[in-house]
């Protein structure tokens, strides 16, 4: 699969990459540019606490930013009760969910018909 994906998407498997080194749990990739029109992946994990989760979105920040890759939208904070944290990179979307949320969006099942891809 890694020979059939442009240079610009390496950017997802590193940051996959990138949150299971900071202990992000059950990370995918999902390839959606042949369903999806608005985005080409979504990188999901599950995150352990709040705390957790803000580490992650800031070691994702400083990712982007080292590569040049703008952030369309992420949260500049994370509230205490927060289970779900979005950050578009545009064509990388990155889905930090709590293992409660995850579950329950189920955003695998949702978007079943995207290719796995195993970072």
């Amino acid at each position: 699969m890694e020979d059939t994906l442009r240079a610009d998407d390496r950017a997802a498997l590193e940051l996959a990459a990138l949150i299971r080194d900071h202990r992000g749990e059950e990370v995918i990739v999902m390839d959606l540019r042949e369903i999806n029109y608005w985005t080409d992946f979504f990188v999901i994990a599950t995150v352990s606490s709040n705390t957790h989760m803000t580490g992650l979105q800031r070691h994702i920040k400083d990712y982007a930013r080292e590569k040049g890759i703008p952030i369309l939208r992420g949260q500049r904070k994370t509230a205490a009760d927060d289970e779900w944290n979005l950050t578009d990179l545009g064509n990388i979307v990155i889905h930090l969910m709590s293992a409660n949320s995850r579950s329950f969006y189920e955003l695998e099942r949702l978007w079943s018909a995207a290719l796995i891809i195993d970072p």
